[in-house]
């Protein structure tokens, strides 16, 4: 069912992203531009500010109201319009499942990989898998918007949401989320895509400042939000916390009405993010939507937005135009004719195999000395260290939590005792690796050691023929990671483990990069990031080789802190970690320059500065082995060869770079594709390179100078190739 259900997924998402241009394109009206544009025109006064402004119906924001009737305990809650057969919008968080609130509902949901391990598969077509799952999951459960399509590139890798975020590159990020945003619409469903823009720390997170030029930002991040949006079509864009040149995101003219409205002719709407809006003049900025009005400093788009488009022609024009916005999406995305209703049914089972699958897609197989992976089912003694691998499987914590019906496997609490304290509490799944590892070498010895102390473990791996040591770091909305190194001495346990059994096999489930002090003294190491609701499964298959591990590096793994644009994620040292990001005071100020690498995020940033990472991006290893054919291309489409040259059957992801451009040297991804190949098979790859990713960003338009590019195929970002030189016509184009 599941193989059944990824090929669909596959030929919907190859002809979303073909058609993407010519759909954005469209000059015509629409049927819901149409519709949206009656309705406003049938709207009262008192009517136009109903959509604009929702409450979050939770019982723990304090002085909070109950949830008004056909509300759900979730992150939002609209009324809807019933003379005008407008319908409620009911919100959710987000982009790993529907979020568990903590047990409020008493329900629960599939808890999908987290972003960054969803991306680490390069597979669109799981993506889009993954995002019809959660939709089908919100719309059972009676919600019709998700919160999801978390977009933002890695540009500090100690960033705490970057396990929320797909990647660092603007094409993978943006054709990723724009297939997982296919999938939840296709459940007559809205989704967003967030946050916009320039979202790269939790740190201050409400008031530090970016600085960035325009064409940094646009061949950037904001590049990645413009694929998500083309692939996508969301419904709805969700602007973020930060500033951005002085301005709340949520109410920046540059970002809502320059380059969303105006440049991208975007159709749908702005909605806030929670505690987001600064004030009135946000819907002049081109805000449509205050959500979580609670944690705003006033209601904003109610009453007093009313009382400006009585009184002032620009709020009035404004109004009919958030409205209209609003509207479009819930006519476009068919809202109102197929309505979600709590109590569907919902196929657990089919979709943890959703999960299940997504988790070994995106397990990156780091380091195989001397074959020891796959481990033999006949293996007689095993020892499994830490990571509480008999418990469960680490998750993410925050707005994006998911659990299943029974709740977590186990809660370690962090402290605090105000209302979120339990929302950012360290969460693991019902999946234990250790049942699975059981499962899958049923005549092994299997002995756990929680690695509390150090001289246990070394005597359980003295004892076994191999030692699997899993090593947590977990991560959180709202909270910074002070640096790269593993927590709670678990580098001292692994290096201890190594030298006691020269065969350890070391498991990170982290949601960011780790350093690896230990790594040259390992057999073996194994990427399963925070793995979702299936991870102890997933994580067995690729030890017992059940899966050949075809996950790739979407981020770059550093050496060290020092290769980082940034010692330090700013303002860390200076202002305290909070969940809320609030400015302890009216005159704090967190100034972020991410003009110091511009558009050079993540790897680019590595090879502008001649700099070796631990893991390139891109980097994955497989039991097989592969070969690239020649590389054919003219600058507007590329195609090669790939061939499995080894006994296991297995996938690839072929990648082409952008590496110099009239002798500059650059690296940009320029084209991928991931590839299923039997011992001894090839296959052709073949795309178009979007010529976005040649140009620059000039002038208020994109401009490829004319000249000689040298492109090459790259078994990562940093093991490339020969490098193919071809001739390119000068070109330049708006937006």
């Amino acid at each position: 069912m599941v193989a059944k259900r990824m090929v669909q997924a596959g030929r919907i998402g190859v002809a979303l992203m073909a058609l993407a241009a010519a759909g954005a394109a469209a000059a015509a009206p629409t049927d819901a531009e149409q519709r949206a544009a009656a309705t406003v025109k049938a709207m009262t006064p008192e009517e136009k500010t109903v959509l604009t402004h929702g409450i979050m119906p939770l019982p723990i924001v304090p002085n909070a109201p109950p949830p008004p009737p056909g509300a759900i305990i979730g992150a939002g809650f609209i009324p809807g319009i019933d003379r005008l057969a407008v319908p409620a919008l009911k919100e959710t968080d987000a982009s790993l499942g529907v979020a568990y609130v903590m047990g409020l509902r008493k329900d629960g949901a599939t808890a999908l990989p987290s972003g960054v391990a969803m991306a680490a598969s390069w597979n669109p077509q799981i993506l889009r898998e993954g995002g019809a799952m959660i939709g089908s999951e919100a719309r059972a459960k009676g919600f019709n918007i998700l919160l999801a399509g978390g977009t933002n590139l890695t540009r500090d890798p100690r960033n705490g949401r970057t396990f929320e975020y797909l990647s660092e590159d603007p094409l993978l990020s943006g054709v990723l989320v724009g297939n997982a945003i296919a999938g939840i619409q296709s459940n007559h469903i809205i989704s967003t895509i967030k946050h916009f823009a320039l979202n790269g720390q939790e740190t201050g997170r409400k008031f530090a400042d970016v600085k960035i030029s325009d064409a940094a930002a646009r061949e950037s991040d904001l590049l990645a939000f413009k694929i998500g949006i083309e692939v996508g079509n969301p419904g709805s864009v969700m602007c973020s916390y930060n500033r951005v040149h002085g301005e709340q995101a949520c109410a920046s003219d540059y970002l809502l009405n320059t380059v969303l409205k105006k440049d991208w002719r975007y159709k749908g709407f702005v909605m806030s993010d929670w505690g987001a809006v600064p004030g009135l003049d946000a819907a002049l900025k081109g805000l449509d939507q205050q959500s979580g009005e609670q944690l705003d400093p006033g209601i904003f788009f109610a009453d007093k937005l009313a009382a400006a488009a009585k009184s002032d022609p620009a709020y009035a024009a404004r109004l009919d135009d958030m409205n209209k916005r609003i509207l479009w999406a819930i006519y476009d995305n068919g809202l109102d004719k197929n309505p979600a209703k709590p109590g569907g049914e919902i196929d657990f089972k089919a979709d943890s195999a959703v999960s299940l699958e997504t988790a070994r897609q995106g397990i990156v197989l780091l380091r195989n000395t001397g074959n020891a992976l796959p481990l033999a089912k006949t293996a007689k003694h095993i020892a499994v260290i830490g990571g509480y691998a008999d418990t469960g499987v680490l998750s993410g914590a925050g707005s994006s939590q998911v659990q299943g019906k029974d709740g977590p496997a186990a809660v370690i609490p962090l402290g605090g005792t105000g209302p979120w304290a339990s929302f950012i509490a360290e969460q693991y799944h019902r999946s234990a690796p250790v049942d699975a590892i059981k499962a899958l070498a049923p005549q092994a010895e299997v002995n756990f050691r929680t690695g509390t102390y150090i001289s246990d473990a070394v005597a359980a791996a003295k004892k076994a023929d191999v030692a699997i040591v899993f090593a947590t770091k977990w991560a959180s909305e709202g909270l910074d990671q002070a640096d790269l190194t593993l927590p709670r001495g678990q580098d001292a346990l692994i290096e201890a483990v190594a030298a006691a059994n020269p065969h350890t096999i070391v498991v990170l489930e982290t949601g960011n990069p780790v350093l690896m002090p230990w790594l040259d003294k390992t057999a073996a190491v194994v990427e399963a990031w925070f793995p979702g609701a299936r991870g102890g499964e997933a994580i067995a298959s690729v030890l017992f080789g059940d899966t050949n591990p075809s996950g790739r590096l979407p981020i770059t793994f550093p050496a060290s802190e020092s290769q980082l644009p940034r010692a330090k994620i700013d303002g860390y040292d200076q202002y305290d970690p909070n969940f809320s990001g609030d400015a302890p005071s009216k005159d704090a100020q967190l100034h972020v320059d991410y003009d110091i690498e511009g558009s050079d995020v993540g790897y680019r940033w590595f090879a502008r500065q001649n700099a070796k990472p631990l893991f390139p991006f891109g980097f994955g290893l497989s039991y097989t082995s592969f070969t690239s054919g020649a590389l054919k291309t003219d600058g507007h489409k590329a195609s090669f060869a790939l061939a499995n040259t080894g006994q296991r059957g297995g996938a690839t992801v072929g990648q082409v770079y952008l590496v110099s451009r009239n002798g500059q040297k650059l690296r940009r991804l320029v084209g991928f594709q991931r590839v299923e190949l039997a011992p001894g098979a090839s296959q052709n790859v073949a795309f178009n390179i979007d010529q976005r990713l040649l140009a620059d960003w000039k002038d208020g338009g994109w401009s490829v100078p004319a000249g000689d590019y040298g492109f090459a195929v790259g078994e990562n970002a940093e093991t490339l190739g020969p490098v193919v030189s071809v001739k390119v016509k000068a070109a330049r184009w708006k937006d």
